[in-house]
């Protein structure tokens, strides 16, 4: 069962990890898309980033997405899921009318979010 259009099709979804240092729960905001039951952002930042460093420590993540919430194991896709995964985050916002994403697209970070759905 995946996730549903209407929730794709959100602005944003906010990832919640565990804080690798404090133990608490931390919210992030960030640009997303989906595929199936995977969800997948870029991070700007890539490993230097908080959120990365979390997830790393702690794959067990949540998503929430307007007002429902996923449980999650975070990973880094490598290979062909890399390149599909940039392509369709930065292609959603690109039709949303936001412009020079080509560095973005190429350099970040892709994170993956294998959501539970259903299970």
């Amino acid at each position: 069962m995946p996730v549903p259009d209407s929730l794709a099709a959100e602005d944003y979804c906010y990832l919640l990890t565990t804080g690798r240092v404090t133990g608490k729960q931390r919210t992030t905001e960030i640009w997303f898309a989906i595929d199936g039951d995977t969800l997948y952002m870029l991070s700007g930042g890539r490993e230097r980033s908080d959120r990365v460093k979390n997830a790393r420590k702690t794959p067990a993540v949540k998503v929430r997405i307007g007002r429902r919430t996923f449980a999650g194991t975070a990973r880094l896709p490598r290979g062909p899921e890399d390149a599909r995964a940039r392509r369709l985050v930065a292609g959603k916002y690109r039709a949303r009318g936001h412009r020079d994403l080509d560095e973005w697209e190429r350099d970040a970070l892709v994170v993956a979010v294998d959501l539970q759905i259903g299970r």
